[in-house]
């Protein structure tokens, strides 16, 4: 399944290079919700609640009244999760919230376990230089995914996994790297991270995986913008 990106940055949607230089800028989060009308999920993280700035929940909410959203930004606290729950998010995506420093958060999951079910969560789990990467990628964990999928099997029921080597760059991903993910766990993983061509999708596909996709789609759907584009 392909599932498209709509991030949020001051009430606009971007696409990011490596989480940082801005690609695109769209104004109506709407008109792009339309324009992804014909798949079956949206992934939608507020970027802003990701870096600790005042988030756009109103906008979160109406598009998870209009489309099966996975929500995710920001996701810190058990509250906030269960804030994106009664604003309709089809599923919540927690990352940086599930790590320590020094390794996994058990107790943030295991209180987050007892107010919101776990077929509702998916545990991000990024990667560079196939280390875990955490707190908008700027702070990277002695930890591989072999060290931590087993510890976080238990509290969601998917793991989002970007490559963050690629993410952003339009020249591929890592299709090795995805093959090993999947020899780790029986969860679903959704696939994120430079993944740009139509082979790709079927090769993850064949893996039994999502492939989320922001860059590549929005220069299929929207290619008038790729001429500002790097």
């Amino acid at each position: 399944m392909i599932i498209p990106c709509i991030d949020l940055m001051g009430r606009k949607v971007v696409q990011l290079v490596q989480g940082r230089d801005k690609a695109i800028e769209l104004d109506d989060a709407f008109a792009v919700l339309e324009a992804f009308q014909g798949y079956p999920e949206i992934q939608v993280i507020d970027l802003d609640a990701a870096m600790g700035r005042e988030g756009q929940p109103d906008i979160v909410r109406a598009l998870c009244s209009r489309k099966a959203c996975r929500v995710g930004g920001g996701v810190r606290s058990v509250e906030r999760a269960e804030a994106l729950v009664r604003d309709g998010a089809h599923k919540i995506i927690v990352g940086s919230a599930v790590f320590t420093s020094s390794g996994i958060h058990h107790d943030f999951l295991r209180a987050l376990a007892t107010r919101v079910a776990r077929e509702k969560i998916m545990i991000a789990v990024d990667t560079r230089g196939e280390r875990v990467a955490i707190h908008g990628w700027k702070e990277t964990l002695e930890l591989g995914p072999r060290d931590v999928f087993p510890a976080l099997e238990p509290y969601c029921s998917e793991f989002l996994c970007t490559y963050i080597d690629a993410e952003g760059r339009l020249k591929g991903t890592d299709l090795d790297w995805f093959r090993k993910l999947r020899s780790l766990t029986a969860l679903p993983i959704t696939a994120a991270g430079g993944i740009t061509s139509d082979e790709e999708i079927r090769a993850l596909d064949a893996l039994g995986m999502h492939a989320a996709l922001g860059m590549a789609l929005y220069r299929k759907i929207f290619p008038e913008l790729f001429s500002k584009a790097p």
